[in-house]
Parts: C-alpha cells; structure tokens; sequence
C-alpha cells in the first residue's frame, strides 16, 4: 500500500538516469507552474522553478529554468545541481541526493562532506511567485565548517511550448536593490524579481549552452536550449544555516519564506481535512486533483493536464465530478459550471481555450454532453436547483434546441432520435488524433458514446423540465429518449460478439472493440437491458483492460498500435488505436460495479485493481496519474505526466463508488461545511 508522503529512497535518487524519468509538479491556481525531475534534471522544455500564468490560466511563459546550485565546504566546492549536455551529465548533483519527498511539495536532501543540505520548493497558490528555501545541518563536523551557498538563477524568458537559444536580443542588465534583483530581458515580457538573504550579488551576463532536453529528444521534438545568468548569489551559512529564495512577477520579501511556506501547507492540510475517507490513495489523489483547479477571469476552470494542456471543455466535464463534487469543493464546481455556460454558442461548448487568449474552439460533440452530466452531478451533490434554474437551464433548452435543428460540423438530431455528428476533416469525439489533414480515427455518423451521453442528457433535460414546470421540454425530450433508446437497441448490438458497434454511419456498421461502449453502461441513464450490459463489461475486461486504464483498441485488431513513441505523427496515429487511457478506469469501475449491484465481491476486485494505479503514482508524476500509457506490457506511461480526468475518475470511484454508506461519497459533515462556506 502506498504511503504518506511520498518518499524516494537513497537507492533510488542516486540512479541518475531512474532519478530523471520521476517527475513532480507544482501549481499555483493561476495555470502557472514549476516542474522537474527527482535528479534535478531538466528533461522536457516545461521544465522550470517559475512558469507563469500572464493571462491566467493561459499565457504561460517560462521565466526562470533553474538555479545551477553549489555548497562550498572549507573551500571545497560541491556542484549539486543536474544536467544533461552533449554527451556528459555536468554536474552529477544526484550523486549526493539521499532522499527525495513530496512533503506536501518537493523536498530534496543532500549530503555531502558530514553537511547535510535541505533544498524545499513551493509555488505561492494565487501568484505567479516560487520559493525555493535551503536549510544546512551538521551529520559529524565537529566543529561546523565555514559553509557558502552559490546560486546561479537559468532564464528563458520564452513561450513555454518553444526553446530558448542564444540571441544578441536579450537585454542582460540587472537592477539590484536591497536584497532583490530585477530582470527584464525582453520588453514585451513583464521583469523578473529574485528576493533573496544572501551576502553577496554579482551581475554575471552569461549563456550556458545546449542543454540536452532527453524527453523531448525521445518525442521526436528540438530538444536542445540555451539559457541566460544574469547573476550569482552568494549565502555565508556559517553564520545562518538558511538561506531563501523568492522570484516572482511581484517584489517580495525573502524573510517570508518561512511564512508562506507555512500559509502553503495549512491549505494543503484544509484540502484533505474534510473528505470521508483518509485513505493515502484518496489524500494524495485529492492533493493532485488541486493542481488543476485554477482561476479563469472571476469564474473557474480546469487544466486538462500539465505540463502542457490548457482547459478544455470535453475533458473539465468529464473531470468536474471527481475533482471538485467527490471531494466536497461545491464553489468551485459551480464557478465552472457558471463559466463554461457563459461561453455556450451555436449550443455547443467550447472544446479548447486557446494559449495566446483567441476566440474558444467550438470543434467538439460530447463536451457538451458531457455538461449535461456535469450538472446532474452537482444538483445530486447541492440540491442547489435555484441556481440551475436561474443560470444553467436556460443554457441547456439552448443547447438541446441547436442540437434539434442542427448546429456545426453537422451535429443534428436524426429522424431515428440518434445524435449524428461529423463533417470531412474533423474529429468532433474525444478520439480526436489528427496528422496533418488526416483525422486518424473520424468516427463519424452516429458514434456509440454520443448516443449514450445524448440519451443520458435528454433524461436529465426531461428531469429538469419536470421540475421547473416546462411541460413542452419534458415532454418532448422524453419522446426523442424513447425513440432514441428503441433504435439505439436495434442498431448498435453486434450479436457476432455480443458488445455494442462503435459507430454506425448510414448502413456501415464499424464492429471495431474500443472502449467508448463502456459509457453505454456506466452513465446514470443507460439504454440497455441488463443482460447487454454485462456482455459489454465482459467486452471490455477480457479485450481491453490493463493495469493502467483501458486500451483503445483490440490488441486483435490489425490497427493496434502497442507503443505510443517515436514522432509526432508515430505518436499522433496510435493515440487511439491501443494506446491506454487511465481516465476510462472510471467508467469501467462503475459499469462493473452496476451490474454486479454494488455486490462486495465487486468492490474488492476494484480495490484490487487500484492497487496498480497506486503503484503508478510512483513511477512517472510523482503523486500524479499520467494521460496515457503503452497498450502493450510494461504499459509504460506517456504523454502528459498529471492529467486531469486520470486524477478525477479514480478519485470518483474512491469516494463514491466504493463508499459503503449514505449517498455515495459525501458525508453530511463535508457537505455542511463546503454549504457554509
């Protein structure tokens, strides 16, 4: 069983090239971020100490790459900062790492020469502001040595997407007050502010040359940097064995590290305290799951994944439940419920917000169905149907009326009640892989997850109409249901191997076994008759899961890619042709769990099965579960190293689904304390 906090052995963080493929992540509730490996290697362009939200949650720039880092012991210098050039590792830093936390953020700890030096990280939650504090203590120098700290602040200053190199450009003046550094070396990015206690500051002025970026390399991307010093920081710790370091957009005051570092862990504690259940999987799930909550405009949103997604609909909808209902953050649920709908056109939710701040993409057909589901969600959770009502309802009738009639990308109601949906060149499902012009899965027509999410939607649509007295809603969002589930049943069972098609496009019927039928069963409302729904988890457990999630494609079938590598388009084609996705555990824990009625038999096999995705959290983002993972054995995880609806699903199932009492999940002292607050 995995334990709290999250440690790393001696054994393990001294095994640099191990060291450099476990990664931990900070947030700051703003889209910003920092992020590295256990080695202090930067192996991936994203990571940085400070990569800041300049249009929170988007607009995210990678100001500070790292400190390079030295003690210096009776005059013995000791490097232990980690990088990777061409051909060498310079310095080897992991050397001295005997151990590594997260505790609850990254704590690093070194010895070296009888000295044993405490290195802690921290990103301030609601500013683009990091802390990095060092702390030195004597193992067996009797009496202590004279001891300096060097510091060397790596800038970039560039679009956290791209790569910094040399340029005659940047403007390599410092400006130093007392105990604080400004620089700004470029004018159409705002300065940097390094706060420190040190006793000495020297402008510097130099580039450090091709760092070699190893994952990046591996994906198939440039993965050679140049970063720019503009100075060195010099502690004396013989005198004060603590030394802090704040950089930020703002101008702060070193001598409150401390203090933050305190203020930081408190709302750690806070996110934890209220949940009915402390188990370590669930705590440390609920501390990721903060990670992607974040501030858009005065409302909220959620980071699909980090380090480099932004907020897309699709995935905050499908998050939603597990991230901010499970765990008890009703405000937020409904300040993201209030923002998605102020940006509903056409009836349709926005599929992605843009990086550089454009107009929403609007290219997604379950996104918004996925809506519906999100706030059937919250009103069982808050019983808060006034501001459904008042705010929500009018933004559902709208969409169901577009959806009606029709709206982009040929998203309409057929004559059959069946949602179609897809036009040549677009990929409008959740299998949205595409290379180049080429959509590698289109699933266009009818696909079978759309219908279950439609069906699912026009239920709850019929609910709400109920409730709020509009007699010509309900009534006929119950007849286009009824004939949806009538032609559902007879259209998409594939009696050859008894689980659903995967989509149907006129007469062709695509008997491909992926795992979007799945959601068939799972969702509140579901079309089939019980019998059918056991054949489809039988389906789904015998061709599809795997420790990690469940693959996209029949390892049978001759489309299955096994290994998400190689380049872009190596990568972007076996995206949904067998890659496994973590997020789909979800549903298949609670369609298993629904025909098997809540039976403990079927609850232990799913804590069983958790037991992998525990592992897991030690493997690759470090109290995080990554996007995607091979389809074939090891199942080695890819992609994004914390995704959202990974973190969300798995902690829905925790709190909810396995819960053995009450309403599934929430306790009535965590709903009495997220009411009042």
């Amino acid at each position: 069983m995995i334990e709290l906090p999250i440690r790393m052995t001696q054994e393990s963080c001294r095994r640099t090239s191990a060291a450099a493929r476990m990664e931990w992540l900070e947030t700051n509730g703003l889209g910003g971020f920092a992020s590295g490996t256990v080695a202090g290697m930067r192996t991936r362009r994203y990571h940085g100490l400070l990569t800041a939200a300049l249009q929170p949650p988007v607009g995210r720039h990678l100001l500070l790459a790292k400190f390079e880092e030295a003690l210096v012991i009776d005059g013995e210098r000791f490097e232990f900062s980690c990088n990777a050039y061409p051909g060498v590792i310079h310095p080897d830093g992991a050397r001295y790492l005997v151990e590594f936390r997260l505790d609850p953020f990254p704590v690093f700890v070194y010895q070296m020469a009888g000295m044993e030096l405490e290195k802690r990280i921290f990103l301030v939650h609601g500013e683009n502001t990091v802390v990095v504090e060092y702390e030195l203590r004597t193992l067996d120098r009797d009496p202590a040595p004279d001891c300096g700290l060097e510091l060397v602040p790596l800038c970039a200053f560039r679009d956290y997407h791209a790569t910094a190199h040399a340029n005659d450009s940047l403007s390599p003046q410092i400006h130093r007050a007392a105990n604080v550094i400004g620089f700004r070396p470029y004018a159409d990015l705002p300065p940097l502010y390094i706060s420190h206690s040190a006793a000495d500051v020297q402008a510097r002025g130099d580039w450090y040359y091709h760092f070699e970026l190893n994952a990046e390399r591996e994906r198939g991307l440039d993965f050679d940097e140049d970063l720019f010093a503009p100075a060195v920081i010099r502690f004396d710790l013989s005198r004060q064995p603590y030394a802090a370091v704040i950089a930020s957009l703002d101008i702060r005051d070193a001598g409150q590290a401390a203090t933050l570092r305190r203020r930081e862990c408190e709302r750690r504690a806070a996110l934890v305290e209220s949940l009915p259940s402390r188990e370590p999987l669930v705590e440390i799930l609920a501390r990721a799951a903060d990670q992607f909550i974040v501030r858009r405009g005065e409302g909220a949103t959620i980071m699909a994944g980090y380090p480099w997604f932004s907020d897309w609909g699709r995935d905050t909808m499908i998050a939603l439940p597990g991230l901010t209902l499970a765990t008890g953050r009703y405000r937020e649920a409904k300040h993201i419920l209030a923002t998605f709908a102020g940006a509903v056109d056409q009836g349709m939710l926005p599929n992605r917000f843009p990086d550089d701040g454009q107009a929403p993409e609007l290219n997604t057909v379950d996104g918004t169905l996925w809506y519906f589901e999100a706030v059937r969600a919250y009103l069982e959770h808050t019983q808060d149907y006034a501001f459904v009502r008042q705010h929500i309802f009018p933004k559902l009738k709208q969409i169901l009326h577009w959806h009606w009639c029709g709206t982009r990308y040929g998203i309409v109601c057929d004559g059959d009640g069946l949602l179609k949906a897809g036009e040549a060149g677009q990929q409008l499902t959740w299998m949205d892989a595409k290379v180049g012009d080429w959509v590698v899965t289109p699933r266009s027509g009818k696909p079978v997850e759309i219908q279950a999410l439609w069906y699912n939607a026009l239920c709850i649509a019929e609910d709400l109409a109920e409730r709020f007295g509009d007699r010509d809603l309900a009534v006929l969002a119950r007849e286009t249901a009824r004939q949806a589930k009538k032609s559902f049943r007879e259209k998409f069972w594939n009696p050859v191997v008894n689980c659903l098609h995967d989509v149907i496009d006129g007469e062709e019927r695509d008997g491909s076994i992926r795992p979007n039928q799945i959601l068939a069963v799972s969702l509140p409302y579901s079309m089939l008759d019980p019998e059918q729904s056991a054949r489809v988890v039988e389906c789904v457990r015998r061709d599809l899961l795997t420790p990690l999630g469940l693959r996209t494609l029949c390892p049978r079938d001759p489309r299955y890619r096994g290994a998400y590598t190689g380049g872009v388009s190596e990568r972007d084609t076996a995206y949904h042709l067998g890659t496994v996705w973590p997020w789909l555990l979800g549903p298949f824990f609670t369609a298993l769990l629904k025909v098997n009625g809540y039976s403990d038999k079927a609850r232990r096999e799913v804590r069983l099965l958790l037991e992998d995705v525990e592992a897991h959290l030690l493997e690759s983002g470090l109290g995080q579960v990554s996007e995607i993972a091979d389809g074939n054995y090891p199942h080695t995880p890819r992609g994004c190293t914390a995704q959202a609806w990974s973190v969300a699903e798995l902690l829905r199932v925790c709190l909810e689904e396995l819960a053995e009492v009450g309403q599934r999940g929430i306790s009535e002292e965590s709903r009495r304390i997220s009411s009042a607050a």
